[in-house]
């Protein structure tokens, strides 16, 4: 793991890039030491352990993988307690100091710089990379899409709330604009993302042509893939981590 100071519009934005660990991931660097990159968009419960640990496996996969900071704008915090943050009952105004500090058109313009970032490293592969995203991520990972194309070939968004709303903002309106493939996991019983969300989403997708994929993972509530969350929910984690493992072989070998 190797931290890193990416500059944006509006400052500097903390991040951390993982490589695969001596012995893992190098068949994809074809022995150069190099391999494709990609971005993990962190959940609304901030950086902290979990993250790192799901970053770096992600990493030993084959793939050099950044991990940053959307929290940045809102200055050095300490890691969250989650535990503490879900007995308040509302996460949201747990952490509003911190969700407040961004929101979807600032996520899409500090992608730019991760992708320049990334396409700046000398053990980042040249070419298209994969994006997957968590919570508030899961928006972000489809708006990287929408928003870039040309550099993004795979996207991915797991237990994402809010994809396809009446906001001009919402991430399915970028479908027309997007390349990648895409895989689309909601968890079940999601006030964030109903059925009625997942349909709109998935015909917006289809309309525009793009070769995606739907889903609600039976039994998984909202966080499922998070270790150190009270619901998290090891058979469909293990799910997720197939599928997209899955999703950046067939898009980014």
């Amino acid at each position: 793991m190797e931290a890193a100071t990416i500059r944006t519009h509006d400052g500097d934005c903390r991040a951390w890039l993982f490589t695969p660990r001596p012995g893992r991931g190098q068949a994809k660097g074809q022995g150069q030491r190099q391999w494709p990159g990609a971005i993990f968009f962190m959940d609304g419960l901030a950086i902290r352990p979990v993250l790192f640990t799901m970053a770096q496996r992600l990493a030993d996969a084959g793939y050099a993988v950044l991990l940053p900071d959307m929290f940045y704008r809102a200055g050095p915090y300490e890691p969250v307690d989650v535990k503490a943050v879900f007995a308040t009952g509302s996460i949201r105004s747990a952490l509003g100091h911190l969700f407040a500090s961004t929101d979807r058109t600032r996520a899409a313009q500090d992608t730019g710089c991760f992708l320049d970032w990334l396409a700046a490293r000398p053990d980042v592969a040249p070419g298209k990379v994969g994006v997957t995203g968590y919570c508030m991520g899961g928006a972000a990972a489809l708006i990287a899409a929408g928003t870039y194309p040309d550099r993004v070939a795979a996207a991915a968004s797991f237990h994402g709330g809010d994809l396809a709303t009446d906001a001009p903002d919402s991430p399915h309106r970028l479908a027309p604009r997007i390349t990648a493939r895409v895989i689309v996991a909601g968890a079940d019983n999601d006030a964030s993302y109903p059925p009625e969300m997942q349909a709109r989403l998935d015909a917006a997708l289809t309309a525009a042509g793009v070769d995606h994929r739907c889903e609600i993972y039976p039994g998984a509530l909202h966080g499922w893939t998070m270790a150190d969350f009270p619901i998290y929910n090891e058979e469909a984690a293990e799910r997720h981590w197939r599928e997209l493992l899955a999703l950046f072989e067939a898009t980014l070998a």
